[in-house]
């Protein structure tokens, strides 16, 4: 089984990338041929400084690593190295409607929330569908507010196969229910543009801040507490088992138990689950130069595994003469 994912260094890497996709590629890699991308040309939409997305790049190089991706499981590379998904964007925008595009709820709730109107951020998804089908990928883990960036890929693929021939493996979306969207410190779903992250190698004096910060209704402490409608528990179950989840379910709805208690327990759990991750990733951001070589032996070979892809639609399309 073929999968890909990629993951936007626009920004450091938070909770919501990691149960999102960061964890289920590293468990991927040992079952699946797995690509794993940096889509650092995505992140150009919202990064407009060349020294911070350089930074954030190897920023989620070092993360993605010290975590236990191992290039020599996967295929694990910045998307810029491989030229070929830009050259695959173009042609694939020649078969791509703008409907499509304009239907796109990422795009509008982003512009909703003041981001400028740009063709980058409108061509965001024909991207995407470079990404994916570049190296016929036949599933891509996502999470639920990227379904319809698949299934828009999934559209412009039938698209080109019809007007072409067959070329394209049509891809299947691969989403956990229990992790589909991960809540940010306000509620609404996790994410460097809305700034209500919680970052993976938080430091401890602003994890603290965060944490504690965590947005909950106005329940007395003494009063029984819906966990289920509760910020803090939909957190602390992404790093519980499922004794521990039931423990403090039970504290929830007993009364008696308010939200500081249970955001000191998830502060510690976030603590100790990347605890045994840091110094790994101490010693990748000291050696940039082993990160170097890993990402680029990545591209190397991706882009050998893309060039039959490549050159089939280069045929199809007439640009091969």
């Amino acid at each position: 089984m073929r999968i890909l994912a990629g993951i936007q260094p626009s920004g450091k890497l938070h909770l919501g990338n990691y149960f999102g996709s960061m964890r289920r590629l590293i468990e991927y890699q040992e079952t699946s041929d797995l690509y794993a991308i940096i889509v650092n040309l995505h992140a150009l939409t919202t990064v407009r400084d060349g020294k911070l997305l350089a930074n954030y790049t190897m920023e989620a190089a070092a993360d993605f690593l010290a975590l236990g991706m191992d290039p020599k499981k996967s295929v694990f590379f910045v998307q810029s190295d491989v030229p070929e998904h830009t050259e695959l964007t173009w042609y694939l925008s020649n078969v791509t409607s703008m409907g499509l595009l304009e239907r796109a709820h990422s795009y509008k709730d982003k512009i909703a929330r003041g981001f400028i109107p740009n063709s980058g951020l409108l061509f965001y998804p024909v991207l995407m569908a470079a990404d994916i089908l570049l190296y016929q990928s036949q599933k891509v883990p996502v999470g639920k507010d990227q379904k319809q960036h698949l299934e828009m890929t999934r559209d412009i693929a039938a698209s080109f196969n019809n007007l072409y021939g067959e070329t394209f493996v049509i891809p299947e979306p691969d989403i956990l229910d229990d992790v589909a969207i991960v809540p940010g410190i306000d509620g609404e779903k996790m994410s460097k543009s809305y700034n209500n992250y919680i970052e993976i190698f938080e430091d401890e004096k602003t994890l603290k801040k965060k944490v504690m910060s965590i947005i909950t209704d106005s329940t007395p402490l003494e009063s029984p507490k819906n966990p289920d409608k509760c910020n803090v528990f939909a957190l602390f179950k992404l790093f519980a088992n499922e004794k521990e989840t039931e423990e403090m379910r039970l504290k929830y709805e007993s009364g008696g138990y308010g939200f500081g208690n249970a955001k000191k327990e998830l502060l510690e759990k976030i603590t100790q689950h990347f605890a045994p991750f840091r110094d790994k990733r101490k010693e990748y951001t000291s050696r940039p130069d082993t990160v170097r070589d890993f990402l680029r032996e990545g591209a190397k070979k991706a882009r050998e595994r893309a060039k039959p892809t490549i050159e089939a639609v280069r045929s199809k399309v007439g640009i091969s003469y």
